[in-house]
């Protein structure tokens, strides 16, 4: 039987954490951050059996506006987040999330998914992300580098940059973060969402800044899970890429969760052939496919994206605003973004 999620958060939890190919995306506490700030729908629904036994289960979030269209997704803003459990309920649940989809003229219903299994929908391979194995020391992954990343990174260490992690390090990695944004012409998240994240998933959050003295240049922010450790969010300042800021960043953060017993570092999803997909192959990983489920009445088959054409004129305008003018607007607007 599909229901919605009620009260009982630690029984939805606790199937997230013993079920097969779920990720920090599926937690119940994405559910409230999401609601709370940036005012969205989410139909969170499970399936039981007879003896009221959890078998399944999606957290599903409607984004919707005038401008940029009506959507269905699991997960806005992440990259996983798909239908969990046994394939009866994961037909069910894809069945449920179809005839709301319909029911509410959605343009585009989205299935973010890391499984390519059969979920009777057509699958958009249009982001793809790149995982790069850990060995068990930091010595043998910096051996492992090609000689030019090699200097790449040790470069900015003698320059003096250094590299703080710790949930202090939310502050810095925001005010990086925002700025990055809007050089690249899109609406920042509100830091409000990284101090919900901060507390409803200390162990699972990671924030790290790279400094220049007391000047932070690059920041990421990304989330363990299991054994891999995804970089979600990350940004750099325009003027630290001849200090190779970004490079110290990224091997920073691969070196602390070495420390930490992982064996997967995730680069976060990207487009295939672009400049950001270039810079994640470089330290040796491979290419992972995100086969992300979709459902569309009509034509629809992309949440909006600056690549798209007939949005270009956004970031172009985006990039022209004042820093403080696009930190108090992005917020905003980026919620009807999914």
């Amino acid at each position: 039987m599909s229901q919605p999620l009620d009260g009982d958060l630690a029984s939805w939890d606790a199937f997230v954490a013993r079920a097969e190919g779920a990720s920090f995306c599926h937690l119940a506490g994405w559910r409230d951050i999401l609601s709370d700030v940036l005012g969205v729908e989410c139909l969170y629904r499970l399936v039981t059996n007879r003896n009221g036994e959890l078998q399944g289960l999606l957290p599903l979030v409607r984004v919707r506006s005038w401008l940029f269209g009506h959507y269905l997704v699991s997960l806005p803003f992440l990259n996983d987040g798909g239908p969990l459990g046994s394939p009866e309920a994961r037909r069910q649940l894809v069945e449920d999330a179809v005839a709301e989809a319909r029911r509410s003229r959605v343009d585009l219903l989205e299935l973010r998914t890391r499984d390519g299994g059969d979920l009777a929908l057509p699958v958009s391979s249009r982001k793809i992300t790149v995982l790069r194995p850990l060995p068990s020391t930091s010595e043998e992954l910096l051996a492992s580098f090609p000689s030019k990343l090699r200097s790449q990174i040790r470069r900015p260490m003698k320059d003096g940059l250094t590299v703080r992690f710790g949930p202090d390090q939310r502050e810095p990695f925001y005010e990086v973060f925002a700025r990055t944004m809007r050089d690249l012409g899109t609406p920042v998240l509100p830091r409000a969402l990284f101090d919900r994240l901060a507390v409803a998933f200390p162990d699972l959050v990671v924030f790290g800044v790279v400094y220049r003295g007391d000047q932070p240049l690059a920041g990421g922010c990304g989330f363990a899970w299991r054994e891999e450790f995804e970089m979600t969010w990350a940004g750099a300042l325009r003027e630290s890429r001849v200090l190779a800021a970004n490079m110290l960043l990224y091997w920073a953060f691969m070196e602390h969760m070495i420390a930490r017993g992982l064996r997967v570092f995730n680069f976060g999803r990207c487009t295939p052939g672009g400049g950001t997909h270039a810079f994640k192959r470089q330290w040796g990983g491979a290419d992972v496919p995100l086969p992300w489920h979709q459902y569309a009445s009509g034509g629809v088959t992309a949440t909006p994206s600056p690549d798209d054409p007939t949005l270009s004129w956004g970031p172009r305008l985006w990039r022209r605003l004042p820093l403080p003018l696009a930190n108090r607007l992005g917020p905003r607007l980026v919620r009807f973004l999914p």
